[in-house]
């Protein structure tokens, strides 16, 4: 015995689906903003001679992002993972652009 599904998608779910799709262009776009100013700060630290890693500054992000998550009824755990994916391809930039100026 076979279920049968309907093919019509109804209005609501096309609706969220819509929604879902404007959400993930804004996050494309605000991780792309957020990509070139890291990349200011990479060629900054660089001309500097900084290092690419920032760690009190990463657990203080961690951390505030966790308590935002929070407050946003997020999983603050998935946040972290979420930021640290970031952090760890903010840090890959900042040392290829370390080794380029040095």
């Amino acid at each position: 015995m076979t279920a049968e599904f309907s093919t019509e998608i109804p209005a609501e779910l096309s609706s969220l689906r819509k929604s879902i799709d404007n959400i993930d262009a804004a996050l494309v776009h605000l991780l792309a903003e957020r990509f070139k100013t890291t990349q200011q700060v990479g060629r900054l630290k660089a001309r500097s001679g900084m290092p690419p890693s920032d760690p009190v500054r990463e657990a203080a992000q961690l951390k505030r992002l966790r308590t935002l998550a929070t407050e946003a009824d997020l999983d603050p755990a998935f946040a972290e993972k979420f930021l640290s994916f970031i952090l760890a391809e903010v840090i890959q930039h900042h040392e290829e652009l370390a080794a380029s100026e040095g």
